[in-house]
């Protein structure tokens, strides 16, 4: 009877393994965000915190999965965990409500019922060099790799998307212009500097500006034909951020046949099937040397890409058949098998970025809801 009178935290405190140490959340959302910026991820992902318990909030143990299923959410409750790590968000599309009806309402309602919060990384784990990409690669063998379609820096000092640049006489009319383009809005970073062209000295202007701003900042300097002449316009790009992006293409050391790449992906994601299909013109005994791929589903990044394989979870019916066309072999896995085997990695990778103040352990019930019958 005594038992029953203790608060429900104590209650679970004392079903717990014993726990190196603790995190607050407010302390484990940044390490975790440093581990890999959630500024990688896609534009139309759901990525971060998605649920959050009332603070403040201490984690002893932290759960992956790759999906959050209602088994994995009573599996967490059943294991004490205060945070679930799951790589696919639960919340994706909007909820209007959160009731029993439906099972991603449920699992909202249990989280919060026993103080578990979720946090999701998704396309930011793709993305990153360290990623579910980078550990899918390690399947073919050998080889080095280079992001599909690079991620650019997340942020950059330069505002802007265009530089203006122009020269003109030193004249009060240039002062004119100059105090006209002050007043349009979202021009940043307006310099003018003393120069010498073609033996006169002139002025060299230079601002960077919005795509709206310039409509107008052209639309100004059109009404003198000289400086319009003499105008240059650059599109400022943000820099690329090595060995970052969505997908990989990844180059072998040495050729393998196509039979030997498909048992070493088998061998990798610890699976005894896998869907193939091979190019025209191509056979089993076919060498590979270049293959692109990418986790989950790879329809809409491998699209067009040259290559002798495309690896991925998952693709459209007609994509695999453009690819067969084109002469490019395609292994399929299905879409969490592709991704799921990282997880073993990233809690070892999570223990040392970590510190060890956690335990984080890996979910016996996520499994891929599709099998071979």
């Amino acid at each position: 009877m005594l038992l029953l009178c203790r608060p429900l935290h104590r209650i679970r405190a004392a079903g717990r393994p014993p726990s190196r140490c603790l995190m607050n959340l407010k302390e484990l959302v940044p390490a975790l965000n440093d581990f890999a910026s959630l500024s990688l991820a896609e534009s139309w992902d759901n990525v971060g915190l998605l649920v959050e318990p009332s603070p403040p909030h201490a984690v002893r143990t932290l759960l992956l999965t790759n999906d959050l299923t209602e088994p994995v959410m009573e599996e967490a409750v059943q294991k004490n965990a205060d945070l679930i790590l799951s790589y696919h968000p639960p919340i994706f599309a909007p909820l209007k409500r959160v009731t029993w009806r439906t099972w991603k309402e449920r699992l909202v309602v249990r989280a919060l019922e026993h103080r578990i919060g979720i946090y999701s990384p998704h396309t930011a784990y793709d993305a990153v060099p360290h990623g579910v990409n980078n550990w899918l690669s390690k399947g073919l063998g050998t080889c080095t790799s280079v992001p599909l379609h690079p991620s650019t820096a997340p942020s950059h000092p330069t505002e802007g998307t265009h530089r203006v640049e122009f020269c003109a006489d030193t004249t009060e009319h240039l002062e004119i212009v100059l105090s006209k383009i002050k007043d349009i809005p979202e021009v940043f970073c307006l310099t003018t500097l003393p120069v010498r062209v073609d033996g006169e000295e002139q002025t060299r202007v230079s601002l960077n500006c919005s795509q709206k701003a310039l409509l107008e900042v052209v639309a100004l300097l059109s009404q003198d034909s000289l400086l319009y002449q003499r105008t240059e316009i650059l599109l400022l790009q943000k820099p690329l951020l090595p060995h970052t992006g969505m997908g990989r293409l990844c180059t072998l050391s040495e050729p393998a046949s196509l039979s030997d790449i498909t048992e070493r992906i088998k061998s990798h994601l610890k699976l005894p099937h896998v869907r193939l299909a091979v190019g025209t013109g191509k056979t089993l005994d076919s060498p590979v040397k270049k293959a692109a791929l990418c986790a989950g589903s790879g329809s809409s990044v491998l699209k067009g890409v040259e290559a002798d394989l495309y690896l991925t979870g998952e693709m459209s019916h007609h994509d695999v058949l453009d690819a067969v066309a084109n002469g490019i072999s395609v292994i399929l896995c299905e879409h969490s098998n592709t991704e799921r085997g990282f997880l073993s990695e990233l809690r070892d990778t999570l223990t040392i970025h970590l510190q060890n103040k956690i335990n984080i352990i890996l979910s016996e019930k996520d499994r891929d809801p599709l099998q071979v019958v």
